[in-house]
């Protein structure tokens, strides 16, 4: 072999070292702009303003959130759609962002894009949401409501009360705080009237404009 090869052979093994590093470098850079881009738009759908883009959104269920205590109170904490709606932690994040593409089919094939079909679906809708939030124990409630933080002293009595029945039976803030931000249907509405009649629950539960009856009343 000549010197000639000898020399490009040694050249060649120089540079190899240079060429990988060159390599790993670039795909670690191409790494970090996919994966910012990616956590980039991931955000960008994590907000109010995308949230509403849609009017089936806009006009119905956002309308009334504005009317809500968590759209304005008087300490000025707001609690927005994604607060509500999607999980905090990155894998459960994940989840509900796949399972929200779906109802981009949903969107387009027209399911709910007039106030009449939304009226009509609301239950269903309604009924999806609260299942999903039994399921996770009311998971996006508790990131800003904490029972052990809760002074109960400052709530109604009708509120102590039923913080302590819950709790002995094992409920989830949802199964009592369905309507706190949004109109709860109709037909929901008419089955819960039903069965608080049937189970002769005092009206003063749900209506706090009604009177508390005295101790020693006999409230049927």
């Amino acid at each position: 072999m000549s010197n000639k090869n000898k020399d490009s052979g040694q050249t060649s093994k120089k540079n190899l070292p240079a060429a990988t590093l060159g390599s790993a470098i670039f795909f670690i850079l191409i790494g970090i702009l996919l994966w910012g881009g990616f956590n980039w738009s991931l955000e960008l759908t994590n907000t109010e303003a995308f949230c509403i883009s849609c009017h089936e959104m806009r006009d119905n269920v956002y309308m009334e959130y504005r009317d809500s205590a968590h759209f304005s109170n008087p300490t000025g904490v707001r609690a927005t759609c994604p607060d509500c709606h999607v999980p905090r932690d990155w894998i459960h994040k994940i989840k509900r962002k796949i399972q929200a593409s779906h109802e981009l089919i949903y969107h387009f094939l027209g399911y709910i894009d007039s106030r009449e079909k939304f009226t009509e679906k609301r239950f269903e809708l309604a009924q999806h949401v609260w299942q999903v939030m039994q399921e996770t124990d009311s998971r996006e409630c508790r990131n800003c409501h904490s029972e052990t933080a809760m002074d109960t002293a400052k709530q109604r009595a009708v509120a102590v009360e039923q913080h302590a029945l819950a709790k002995i039976q094992n409920k989830t803030c949802i199964d009592c705080h369905k309507g706190i931000a949004h109109k709860l249907p109709e037909k929901f509405l008419e089955a819960e009237h039903e069965r608080f009649e049937a189970e002769k629950t005092p009206c003063y539960r749900c209506h706090e404009e009604m009177a508390r009856p005295p101790a020693d009343e006999n409230w049927d």
